[in-house]
């Protein structure tokens, strides 16, 4: 361990010369490479250098403590023994945590799909929520929304509806997301009082960059142009302006006419598409590795009940790590920090334990 370590370090003085080269500039491909390793490793590189000053303050102490005669200076090296141990200790979690495997998808935006299921127009209205419960979590955390496709019914509901999330880090915050999302409440259109049951499902998708080869031949599209429908704003009804995507070997198809450019709603639909078959690349993947699919928290199987919201008991509990709150309003209202940040901290365990379990630990 200590080696892989002072290996990153090395890498890490390596780039940073490199950085400081004259030269360098003349390539910018290579310098962003390099300066995004760089910001990687710079958590890990500080925390480590931090991790190996507490041993030696530790040894220090200790060689104090072992040649001293004095009560006193006895006393004092065993305080400064005690915070070097308990400062040692704290860093070599915090260096197990940064040690493991990255997501690389982590820092991408991410491209949301809410389904209404089981519970006809319930189910519909709940999506509605959903949604705006994503759209207000997303203001929280300075992110922009835009809805890519989407179809209501008459009540205020949603069958369905796609959008992006834009900002650094948006995939990693909502990736465990995707799965069923289950209501339990009273529904408006009830008049006897009875608490029903309905449930949505959400894929969660990184988009894909230009960072990202995915091979569309020209051929294995079909481009459909057509007159939106339903509402739009003043403008967007009237012209020629809906993409409609057609992936002959997948059988997907992405309808965008959220905007009032063509060409918009065609970049839309196409981001789409390309965060599809990278998710069903990366499935392919896990499928492949069913041992590290069953080490992580589930972020990706839209058959998994995840999460049940049960408003008579303001109750929201997610079934993978067995985490509740009693704050229904604030969830829905978009306080999702404190659910997200169960989620991770109980991946990361998961994550340690096959670490440990694998090769040992600091």
């Amino acid at each position: 361990m200590y080696e892989n370590l002072e290996g990153v370090l090395l890498r890490y003085e390596d780039i940073s010369r490199e950085l400081a080269s004259p030269g360098i500039a003349q390539d910018m491909d290579r310098y962003r490479k390099l300066t995004r390793e760089q910001a990687d490793l710079s958590p890990l590189v500080s925390t480590y250098q931090d991790y190996k000053k507490a041993l030696a303050d530790l040894q220090d102490a200790k060689d104090l403590l072992s040649g001293e005669t004095d009560e006193e200076m006895r006393e004092l090296a065993k305080e400064e023994m005690s915070a070097a141990k308990e400062k040692s200790d704290e860093l070599a979690g915090k260096i197990r945590i940064l040690l493991i495997p990255k997501d690389p998808d982590d820092d991408r935006s991410v491209i949301l799909e809410i389904r209404a299921g089981a519970g006809g127009d319930e189910a519909a209205l709940f999506a509605a929520e959903v949604f705006r419960m994503y759209t207000h979590y997303a203001e929280k955390k300075g992110w922009k929304t835009s809805v890519i496709d989407s179809e209501s019914i008459g009540i205020g509901g949603l069958k369905f509806v796609s959008f992006m999330v834009e900002g650094p880090g948006a995939y990693g915050c909502l990736k465990y997301e995707s799965g069923v999302h289950r209501v339990q409440r009273v529904p408006e259109t009830e008049s006897q009082g009875r608490i029903h049951t309905s449930t949505i499902t959400v894929a969660a998708m990184p988009e894909v960059e230009d960072d990202i080869e995915i091979n569309i031949p020209p051929e294995d599209i079909r481009i459909d142009i057509t007159r939106a429908s339903g509402n739009g704003g003043q403008g967007v009804n009237t012209t020629d302006s809906a993409v409609r995507l057609t992936h002959y070997p997948t059988g997907i198809v992405i309808y965008s006419q959220t905007e009032r450019s063509q060409l918009q709603n065609k970049n839309k639909a196409f981001a789409l598409l390309r965060a599809k078959l990278y998710e069903l690349e990366k499935e392919k993947r896990h499928d492949a590795e069913a041992d590290l699919r069953r080490s992580q928290i589930g972020t990706g199987d839209r058959s998994e009940k995840i999460r049940t919201y049960n408003f008579p008991q303001s109750r929201v509990t997610d079934h993978r790590i067995h985490f509740t709150t009693h704050n229904i309003a604030g969830v829905m209202n978009g306080d999702l920090d404190e659910i997200i940040e169960a989620l991770r901290t109980a991946d990361q365990e998961a994550k340690l334990l096959k670490m440990d379990q694998g090769q040992g630990s600091i």
